[in-house]
């Protein structure tokens, strides 16, 4: 089967790229250990895939190879490791498909784990799910509503599912676009008409303005601070109306790595806390690549709660991350297990 219409490089110049850089391991006098076939988004590419992670992956025998959109999936190869990001039920039905006729293969990840997490009801019902009591804290979710359809409603609905103020509204719906991440903060219901569903609608919790980024890689994870929303005080909420957009957190500019917080707010969530989480979430949806947004109740500093979570990440802003991934492609490679069962062992890296 061929990719057609649904996927398309961005410009000729990129799908000169792409065939110049799909190159038969075989070919070469070089006795790579890994060939990694790669299907990512140019914008993916140039974030994830920087020299100094190819560079590192050369030493340590581990070769990238761009898979070639315009043919057959099954042509091409062989491939060791299989690493995407593309969208599209199309796509998801080829590497379903080469994942089938190709055990041998280790797919990251699978397309069914991938699509639990385009829905953020679904994304966060396993952390719901989760027994995190007596862990050096307790882990949950914001109580949330979902609302589908017809946006006048949402007032009374919000009303009857006891929903405290003020909100954050997200779309439902997370597909890679810019939409699909903008959010919203609701000061009264009334305003909420004025958005459009399908949505979700997360109480928001007080947390000293800090969010944490817990970043999966296989077996390692890797904590970072980030600046989010400052507590919201009563009188603020009774004197403001209204409905705001706030700016996406995840970004490195929105970094708390070196500023002057409070320690209290700065501690970063205990390591056997954060272990438990990791290796639970893995193992419930069943993917490698993933990253968490946690954050600490400013009321209770033992209650996390876990506000999103988000398909293969920007890696590429973390600093030493081409040791985290090329350590894990060695590892991914080797196991005759698949995705949720390699290790039981955490490698915690903490970014101070």
């Amino acid at each position: 089967m061929r990719l057609s219409g649904a996927i398309s490089s961005e410009d000729e110049e990129e799908k000169e790229k792409q065939a110049n850089s799909h190159i038969c391991p075989s070919s070469l006098n070089v006795d790579y250990k890994v060939v990694v076939g790669y299907a990512l988004t140019s914008k993916k590419k140039k974030s994830f895939l920087q020299p100094k992670l190819e560079g590192l992956a050369r030493n340590k025998g581990i070769l990238f190879v761009a898979i070639d959109l315009s043919k057959p999936l099954a042509d091409q190869g062989p491939f060791n490791v299989v690493l995407h990001k593309i969208s599209g039920k199309e796509w998801f039905e080829i590497i379903e498909d080469y994942q089938r006729k190709h055990p041998e293969v280790a797919v990251v990840d699978p397309p069914d784990a991938i699509e639990h997490l385009l829905d953020r009801q679904s994304m966060l019902q396993d952390v719901a799910d989760l027994n995190m009591h007596g862990c050096y804290g307790t882990v949950g979710v914001p109580k949330q509503l979902v609302i589908r359809e017809d946006s006048q409603s949402i007032p009374c609905e919000v009303a009857e599912a006891g929903l405290s103020l003020p909100l954050v509204a997200k779309p439902l719906v997370v597909d890679g676009s810019p939409k699909s991440h903008e959010l919203f903060l609701a000061y009264d219901r009334y305003s909420l008409v004025e958005l459009g569903p399908p949505l979700v609608l997360q109480e928001f919790v007080n947390h000293g303005g800090v969010l944490f980024k817990v970043y999966i890689i296989g077996d390692s994870i890797k904590v970072v601070r980030r600046f989010s929303l400052p507590n919201i005080s009563r009188r603020e909420l009774s004197k403001v109306t209204g409905v705001f957009p706030f700016p996406r957190v995840s970004s490195a500019a929105s970094s708390a790595e070196d500023a002057d917080l409070d320690p209290g707010v700065a501690e970063l969530p205990p390591r056997p806390l954060l272990e438990k989480l990791a290796k639970e979430l893995r193992h419930r949806l069943g993917l490698q690549l993933f990253n968490i947004d946690l954050i600490r109740e400013q009321a209770n500093r033992d209650m996390y709660f876990v506000i999103d979570i988000n398909y293969f990440p920007g890696y590429g802003k973390l600093p030493g991350y081409e040791h985290m991934f090329t350590d894990f492609l060695l590892s991914v490679s080797k196991s005759e297990g698949r995705t949720g069962t390699m290790g039981s062992k955490f490698q915690l890296y903490m970014q101070y």
